[in-house]
């Protein structure tokens, strides 16, 4: 297959994404999950805000079932992918909840359509600060069998905090799609700049973040070996930070009451 048959079949598949109640009668929550993720993550969350709520939880360009989607590549790309999205649903409003990557990709759809965006809710974003444990990033990117994924894992979660055999087993699955692992090896050499060790992620600049006016939560564990919590402490002034002891970086999983409770009051709040 050619580079441009490739692309043109990537960009015929539609983002996959699952749904609860009717997107179009009022803004759903949106869902987007972090890098080698899938919208399963928010599986537990999603199902308790869907009982008052509608729901949209994507699989991102390039992950389980957008593996062959179009908007492969970094956040800013990804961004512009799930507005297309949302543009074919009928979607207007939303409210965004992001972790990681996924944080990174709804504070740009933030940035680019405010109008559009009612609340956001970012779990450990990207975007926040140029430190990221690039290393650790590239080894999960890499891992296909359980011990890798393990490993990996224990890096990710707090260090008293249990992950579960299923969990793994979730993310053996996703690698072993073809394709997927080459994929998320092109996706992680888009979150950084630089050379050998000396890598930094992209930043959004904290005077565009000021510019937003909506309600703006921002949620990080102490113990986030991935992206550095330090990062919560030059948010703009407006933005609310929940920082949680004994947590790493998976807070959907970590922080899962915590997480319902403060995106069902980021959607009273935002209306």
């Amino acid at each position: 297959m050619t580079a441009d048959k490739a692309k043109a079949d990537r960009s015929e598949t539609p983002l996959f994404a699952i749904t609860e109640g009717d997107a179009t009668a009022r803004a759903p929550v949106v869902f987007l999950h972090g890098f080698g993720g899938s919208a399963d993550v928010w599986a537990d969350v999603a199902a308790a805000i869907a009982v008052d709520h509608p729901t949209v939880a994507y699989d991102l360009p390039g992950h389980a079932r957008s593996l062959a989607s179009s908007g492969i590549g970094g956040a800013g790309r990804m961004a512009k992918a799930i507005a297309a999205d949302l543009d074919s649903r009928g979607i207007a409003g939303v409210h965004l909840v992001g972790h990681s990557m996924g944080g990174a990709v709804a504070a740009l759809l933030a940035l680019r359509d405010p109008n559009r965006v009612v609340s956001l809710t970012l779990l450990a974003p990207g975007g926040f600060g140029s430190e990221i444990n690039h290393r650790l990033l590239q080894r999960y990117a890499q891992a296909a069998d359980a011990h890798a994924i393990r490993l990996a894992l224990e890096e990710m979660y707090g260090w008293n905090r249990p992950f579960s055999d299923a969990t793994v087993e979730a993310y053996v699955a996703l690698r072993a799609q073809p394709g997927a692992i080459e994929t998320l090896l092109a996706i992680h050499e888009t979150m950084t700049t630089g050379t050998g060790l000396d890598r930094r992620q992209g930043m959004i600049a904290r005077a565009d973040l000021e510019t937003l006016t909506m309600p703006v939560k921002v949620l990080w564990g102490k113990q986030d070996r991935v992206l550095p919590t330090r990062q919560a402490h030059r948010l703009p002034p407006l933005f609310a930070a929940h920082v949680f002891e004994d947590t790493g970086h998976m807070l959907i999983d970590e922080q899962r009451e915590a997480v319902i409770t403060l995106v069902e009051q980021s959607i009273k709040t935002g209306g």
